[in-house]
């Protein structure tokens, strides 16, 4: 297996060599749910079956922030200490971090179990709409069995892709992808099990990325695990979450923007008017809401690959204080990442319906005309929210953990959640209030850029 050498080998090379399957790995991650999005669209369940996916989806979200959390921090570490030269710690890192895991995966399939009404009820579940609710009461029952699987794998994931081993964490994710995008139609269709096949076929593809990332660690390039390194150590523990609580905050941002956005729409959907007269609704919105947030979620994924790419090269090279080696791995990512943004602005402004009608093209008037409004004013900030999101990571890799938290809170609760409030409150209407995504991807940007000047500034 390939030795990486991260002190001499050419920045662009060494980013190509990790980002492309990274990115490749969180763009295939980020298909889970939107393959099952699309199956379920143009299945009978239709609206109803989107809308209750999108409604359990803020669970899912949980699941990979604590596997982030531990996963991303772990592999953050490990680089670290192998730039300073410390095998032990950084075994240490990867064992512990394992653990952590399998720790975390169990005590949320339990709570996701016990406390699934309530779960619902959080993200915007009404048991008054009883078709929809019932395909989210499914969906989340089946998919918490699944969830020890999903959370071990993919933060396994981040510690392959930082051992040097990009490719291989790719097919990890990969594997569990293709599985998923062809038993979805099997048990959707063939078997008429609907939502709940979709939800069974998730768990499918997400056990063999597991088997998968777990038969890594026979083979593992710069870490050991053994007896010691799988003893919890206090500091290896508090530092790793530390290191990756940005990771954790990025994904339950996602959660609280959904929860509040759901309950939003519950609320001012009957009250805001459509340009045919009709109001839009709750399922409707609800619906559409889930499926920008799916196609969002596609764009930030190439992103954070792009930027988790750079981070063995950055924390290796902080580790071993090579500062202008950082610096040009930064220019290189945000160069790329604003391009990405670009792309991805132009594609939701000009060609929003070929967008929606991936997901279902028996879609009323009312539902396409939300659907417009939601990816071109909602998403409009898309370039800023790139550059953002890419920033949080890069301070992360570079070990700063609390101003990487700061500007992972920023964009998602500390701007979006007060806008997004006050303005439906204000107008009573869920087109209205979309508008609070491009606010506070203004705020949160601005905020980025300074705080990465004043990390420079300090090494």
């Amino acid at each position: 297996m390939e030795k990486i050498d991260f002190e001499n080998d050419k920045i662009s090379k060494l980013i190509k060599k990790f980002a492309i399957p990274c990115v490749i790995s969180m763009i295939v991650a980020a298909l889970y749910n939107i393959v099952d999005q699309i199956f379920i669209g143009w299945s009978k369940a239709g609206a109803f079956g989107n809308a209750a996916t999108n409604i359990v989806y803020p669970f899912t979200v949980i699941a990979l922030a604590f596997a982030l959390l531990v996963g991303d921090g772990a592999a953050a570490l490990f680089n670290l200490s192998l730039g300073a030269k410390n095998k032990e710690k950084a075994d240490k890192s990867i064992g512990n971090g394992l653990i952590l895991l399998i720790i975390i995966s169990v005590i949320l399939t339990i709570l996701g179990l016990v406390f699934n009404k309530q779960i619902l009820r959080i993200f915007g579940g009404n048991p008054d709409e009883v078709q929809c609710y019932q395909y989210a009461k499914d969906y989340l029952r089946i998919i918490c069995y699944g969830l020890p699987f999903y959370i071990i794998g993919q933060g396994l994931n981040a510690s392959i892709r930082s051992d040097g081993s990009p490719k291989y964490a790719m097919f990890a994710t990969v594997i569990g992808a293709i599985s998923n995008i062809i038993l979805d139609p099997i048990f959707i269709f063939v078997f008429n099990m609907s939502v709940k096949g979709a939800a069974i076929a998730t768990i499918i593809g997400q056990i063999l990325t597991f088997i998968v990332s777990l038969l890594y660690l026979k083979k593992s390039k710069s870490f050991k695990i053994n007896k010691e390194s799988l003893k919890l150590n206090k500091e290896i523990c508090k530092k790793s979450i530390s290191l990756g609580l940005a990771s954790l905050i990025t994904q339950l941002a996602i959660v609280i923007i959904i929860a509040v956005a759901n309950n939003l729409v519950g609320k001012y959907g009957y009250t805001t008017v459509a340009s045919t007269g009709v109001a839009y609704g709750a399922v409707t919105p609800l619906a559409v809401i889930g499926i920008c947030m799916k196609v969002f979620g596609i764009v930030v994924s190439v992103v954070i690959g792009v930027s988790l790419g750079g981070m063995p090269i950055i924390g290796y090279n902080m580790g071993a204080k090579n500062i202008q080696r950082v610096k040009e791995t930064i220019k290189y990512i945000l160069i790329t990442n604003f391009i990405i943004g670009c792309i991805a602005f132009i594609i939701f402004e000009l060609y929003p319906t070929f967008i929606i009608n991936i997901f279902g093209n028996d879609n009323s008037f009312e539902y396409l005309e939300y659907a417009k409004y939601c990816l071109r004013i909602f998403l409009g900030g898309i370039i800023l929210t790139c550059m953002t999101k890419s920033l949080s990571i890069l301070l992360q890799s570079m070990g700063s953990s609390l101003k990487s938290t700061l500007l992972a809170l920023a964009r998602d609760v500390i701007f979006f959640v007060p806008a997004i409030i006050i303005i439906a409150t204000l107008s009573h209407s869920v087109v209205t209030m979309l508008w609070s995504a491009i606010i506070a991807d203004v705020l949160s940007f601005v905020l980025g850029i300074l705080l990465l000047k004043s990390e420079l500034k300090n090494k």
